[in-house]
């Protein structure tokens, strides 16, 4: 009992102590915050700030002492360590209202420089005082000027956007004009273009003339609605908002330095210190992706419930957070720095709203333009790396959209009149193969002419660089086709950030101009580089594509490769040529077959001409007698050559020289053969394997099947390209009554003339 009393008597004395401990701790409290007060209240800022505050109206200026005494402690603080948002409002409200009249109100305006931020609705209540037209015009001017200064340090833009009409109507005041049109340039969004602004800032334009703030601004209403923009806009046009000497431009980044805090991106390319000898371009470094930075410069956390609930695009580290703050994310400064970062750009991929996109290649488009059109210092062969990074983000940001950028797409057309083939070549073929399909009606002058001269004057490695790019771009129309095509009404959206529709017979003729323009550049190409084996190698890339538009695709369509591609690659010295026009010619017969049985079946197959029938069996019937038949010189062949000229050749048997044996793309494994088979013989003579011992009537037997099977069954005798050709080429002849040479490989075993495929 006595140690139960014990303890119960210890807590009681550690209560009593913990009691004794709290009381102490608040009136600790208690006085620091009544002495905290009380130097307030002390405090000379403080008693001025409740002087601007309290000043009631009429008090006279002139001789005020208390005023001017009031009004330097304010300036003191304001330029050495900034006004917090509270002495902002309090002055910026002092000051428009015209309390004490207008000739302290220049004085004040000119030492608003924030420490944090720049509260709203202080802005709002501010540009009302505008309309009761006491203020001279040179405060009106000069607010309006802050504004700008400070614009990216407005801890929000809602409401500012929310009054848009509002500042619209002071485009009407002259003296205004250029600083209304600079804000509401900032402040536009697509929302906000309407027909009766359009037709008022044109009024402008036919009072004051072609001011380039008033064709900024028009610039960017077509941007956003080019239906309501007739209005040319000029491609170069001279800076339309000045970068005006203010009274802010250093002391407002020096306040900012001086209290730690890290200079806004916009006020530090505005107010950045002019170099007169360098050029415009390089003063501005378009080329360098901006950071991505907030818009809005955060204060301490005291302060911060004044600020929206918005997420900086930089604070969002993964996937997960992205979707947890999508409709709360704030956009940074610069639109550019979306490029660098994964995570801004699924955003863009994801945003509905059209107004981010729009930035971006309002940005884009300035930055190529300067950097590369318009550079007078000469631009990306001065800064090679530079532009080469420049554009290689480019190219990463558009491979992972799935989709160029209407702006990049703009510059293209432009710089391929002025590229000399050679300067960052695979960057720009790269931007190249991303284009959109192009109007049947424009794709001749803005890619085909151009291109057409580049590729005449330019090396053999341009020339396969330029099919391999003009192959992707033909295979990303082809899948935005199958991706997006409309059942019902047949017209396919190419891009789905805009509003871009094309029917389906408008594609289809825009493929067929590309594919007509590559098969002349292939043709003519091939004659000048002697048939290049490399070059070839790229334009079959190209039609093993083309062969496949109906089957793989989904698209009504087969056009043939010309005869200047066909021929060369037939009499190709290399097996695999011959190889890859085989396949072409088997997935052409496919399509083809597919598309005629459809024709037969569905009432709204498409009609394949008759010309595309002819020119199949033409090349059917060629192959065919050539290397089955071993009769080159048919009496309806196409190529031909005289028979006295074949007689002067001293050639013997010259009609045989491109059959299966004595094809110069497969005389290598013919020989081959011959030594295996007989071994002991000093002559060599090709024909004997076409005796009847080993004759293809006997091959199909698999027993003595030699120059098939052996060649078949062992890949040291031969490669994979010249297996699958042997497999590949007689399924496009007619199998009546065949045998097998291999499993899925017939042949009319009499077969002397060629069947044709299709009635023409």
């Amino acid at each position: 009992m006595a140690t139960l009393l014990n303890l119960s008597d210890s807590d009681h004395s550690g209560l009593s102590d913990q009691s004794v401990s709290t009381r102490s701790s608040n009136r600790s409290l208690r006085i620091a915050e009544q002495e905290r007060r009380k130097n307030e209240a002390e405090d000379p800022f403080v008693l001025a700030l409740k002087y601007f505050s309290e000043v009631e109206a009429g008090t006279p200026v002139t001789g005020n002492d208390e005023l001017e005494n009031n009004l330097v402690r304010v300036e003191k603080v304001a330029f050495s360590r900034g006004l917090s948002p509270e002495a902002i409002s309090i002055m910026l409200d002092f000051a428009m209202s015209l309390r004490m009249g207008s000739s302290p109100c220049a004085r004040v305006l000119k030492c608003l420089l924030p420490a944090s931020v720049v509260p709203q609705e202080a802005v709002v209540r501010a540009i009302v005082w505008l309309t009761v037209r006491k203020l001279p015009t040179s405060t009106q001017v000069l607010f309006i000027k802050w504004v700008l200064t400070v614009f990216d340090m407005i801890d929000a833009k809602d409401k500012l956007r929310a009054i848009y009409g509002f500042i619209f109507s002071f485009v009407t005041d002259e003296n205004l004009c250029p600083f209304i049109c600079h804000l509401l340039y900032l402040l536009t969004r697509k929302e906000n273009v309407r027909v009766f602004r359009v037709r008022k800032l044109l009024e402008q334009q036919s009072k004051l003339g072609r001011q380039p703030y008033l064709l900024y601004l028009l610039s960017l209403y077509k941007v956003f609605c080019p239906e309501l923009v007739t209005l040319s806009i000029p491609s170069r046009m001279k800076s339309g908002f000045k970068n005006h000497i203010s009274p802010w431009k250093s002391a407002l980044i020096g306040v900012q330095r001086r209290n730690g805090v890290q200079v806004a991106s916009g006020i530090s390319l505005a107010f950045a210190v002019r170099d007169k000898t360098a050029s415009r371009k390089r003063k501005h470094a378009h080329l360098e992706l901006p950071p991505l930075s907030p818009v809005t410069i955060k204060e301490p956390q005291a302060a911060q419930g004044s600020s929206r609930k918005l997420v900086p695009m930089q604070q969002i580290q993964s996937f997960a957070q992205l979707l947890q703050n999508m409709h709360r994310i704030e956009l940074p400064a610069q639109m550019g720095s979306l490029l660098g970062s994964s995570l801004a750009l699924q955003y863009l991929d994801c945003v509905q709203d059209e107004s981010a996109l729009l930035r971006l290649n309002f940005w884009l488009g300035y930055a190529l333009h300067e950097e590369f059109l318009f550079c007078s210092d000469g631009g990306a062969n001065k800064n090679p790396e530079e532009a080469l990074q420049f554009l290689n983000r480019l190219l990463s940001a558009q491979h992972f959209l799935q989709e160029g950028f209407n702006s990049s797409d703009a510059f293209l057309f432009k710089f391929l009149n002025v590229w000399d083939g050679s300067l960052l070549r695979p960057q720009i073929l790269g931007l190249l193969s991303n284009i959109p399909v192009i109007p049947s009606s424009q794709i001749k002058a803005l890619l085909f002419d151009p291109l057409m001269q580049l590729f005449f004057t330019s090396s053999l490695f341009f020339k396969c660089g330029l099919i391999e790019c003009l192959n992707h771009m033909l295979l990303k129309w082809l899948t935005w086709h199958s991706a997006y095509a409309l059942e019902d009404d047949l017209d396919i959206s190419l891009n789905s950030h805009t509003s871009i529709n094309i029917t389906l017979s408008g594609f289809k003729d825009s493929v067929m101009e590309l594919v007509h323009f590559v098969g002349r550049l292939a043709s003519l190409g091939l004659q000048l580089e002697g048939c290049h084996s490399l070059l070839l190698s790229f334009i079959l890339d190209f039609y093993e594509t083309v062969c496949d538009t109906f089957l793989k695709f989904g698209l009504p369509l087969v056009v043939m490769p010309p005869p200047g591609v066909f021929y060369p690659a037939f009499f190709a010295a290399d097996p695999i040529s011959v190889d890859r026009l085989a396949f072409i010619m088997h997935r052409y017969k496919v399509n083809l077959t597919s598309a005629k049985r459809q024709e037969k079946v569905t009432e709204q197959a498409f009609h394949i001409s008759r010309q595309t029938f002819r020119e199949f069996n033409r090349y059917q019937v060629f192959l065919v007698n050539c290397l089955w038949n071993s009769n080159m010189c048919y009496p309806e062949a196409e190529v031909r050559l005289s028979d006295e000229l074949l007689a002067q050749s001293g050639v013997p048997q010259f009609s045989t020289r491109f059959d299966l044996i004595h094809h110069p793309a497969f005389v290598s494994y013919a020989l081959d053969f011959h030594h295996k088979c007989w071994p002991g013989r000093k002559d060599t003579d090709l024909n004997s394997i076409k005796v009847k011992r080993v004759s293809f009537s006997v091959l199909c037997s698999f027993k003595t099947s030699h120059l098939v099977s052996t060649c078949l069954s062992h890949p040291s005798l031969i490669t994979q390209s010249f297996r699958c050709f042997l497999m590949r080429l007689p399924v496009c002849f007619s199998a009546n009554q065949a045998v097998e040479l291999v499993p899925g490989v017939s042949i009319h075993p009499g077969l002397r003339r060629p069947e044709r495929l299709f009635a023409e």
